[in-house]
């Protein structure tokens, strides 16, 4: 293993009986990396994070974390990472600062090398002046802070965010993932799971999860890239029957609402502004205004598990 390479796996497999959660799994995530495993509910992304996280053991497959193997030492993983589910699984009833003590008592971490880091991450995740209050009294967005807190205590290499942001305000969100940027621009690799598209944006490579197996993996710009989706914004007087329209078109990989403006996605290279103006033209829907539009993430996504569904029906 690369000495800057601090998650490995080959072909991860897990089952569950007569069920497939995750398989053939192939991850590389190099230090100070933020990577997403993106995927809808259910597609085997936390199945996939507890493996690597020495919680599961794989039903195949094999591979290393933080140099050590999943298999044979998943206790020595444990030591050397933080991990943060999306539920606040901390200690309602105690103060920030009293949570904060307890898990850094569970790391090992005790005298000034204990107070120091206390007073550090308290700082860092702006939770200075909350330290004394009750950590049940806290909104959704500070008690996340309080959970992040505790997962890095201990200095980890290796962070793990199972669903870091689910049902936690627009701000919180934003605030959240400046704290992830800044903790691997110190060095600290984050792989977060999450089924947020947007959040997709933020990460500096990604692996798509659909049914648990990897669609494509890379940097968002790369996989966008091969997806070859062209894409477009109009606004038409007869929204509904323009989209029934558009749908019909072999080369039209989606049609969206937002609002009054349609969202028309193409494969192929093909045109979304021309063929939208023959289309409604020849129909009779008349098109007051378009625009190209860039391609996201969650198009490439949308596309993919599309493509993924249309070959499992055949």
């Amino acid at each position: 293993m690369s000495p800057e390479r601090v998650i490995e796996t080959r072909d991860l497999a897990r089952r569950f009986g007569d069920f497939v959660a995750v398989r053939g799994v192939s991850l590389a995530v190099d230090r100070g990396e933020i990577f997403g495993v993106l995927g809808p509910n259910g597609a085997g992304k936390s199945t996939t994070i507890r493996m690597l996280c020495g919680i599961l053991d794989p039903s195949s497959g094999d591979g290393t974390v933080v140099g050590y193997d999943i298999r044979r030492e998943p206790e020595k993983i444990k030591a050397r990472i933080g991990y943060m589910t999306q539920r606040f699984s901390l200690y309602e009833d105690l103060t920030v600062r009293e949570n904060l003590s307890f898990f850094a008592g569970i790391y090992g971490l005790a005298g000034a090398h204990k107070r120091r880091r206390m007073t550090d991450v308290l700082a860092s995740t702006g939770l200075g002046a909350r330290a004394d209050q009750i950590a049940g009294t806290l909104s959704g967005g500070w008690k996340q802070r309080v959970a992040l807190a505790c997962a890095t205590l201990h200095e980890p290499p290796l962070l793990f965010l199972d669903e870091p942001t689910a049902g936690v305000d627009p701000v919180s969100r934003r605030d959240f993932w400046d704290q992830i940027h800044q903790l691997a621009s110190a060095g600290t690799t984050v792989l977060v799971t999450t089924h947020y598209m947007d959040e997709a944006e933020r990460c500096h490579r990604l692996a798509f999860i659909f049914r648990g197996a990897l669609l494509d993996s890379g940097t968002p710009d790369d996989v966008v890239a091969r997806r070859a989706l062209r894409v477009c914004e109009l606004r038409v007087d007869d929204g509904v029957r323009a989209a029934a329209l558009l749908r019909d078109e072999p080369a039209v990989e989606e049609v969206a609402h937002y609002g009054p403006v349609l969202r028309v996605a193409t494969r192929g290279g093909v045109d979304p502004e021309a063929l939208c103006a023959r289309r409604l033209g020849a129909a009779g829907v008349a098109v007051n205004w378009s625009r190209p539009a860039r391609a996201t993430v969650e198009d490439a996504f949308v596309s993919m598990v599309r493509d993924d569904e249309h070959e499992a029906r055949r």
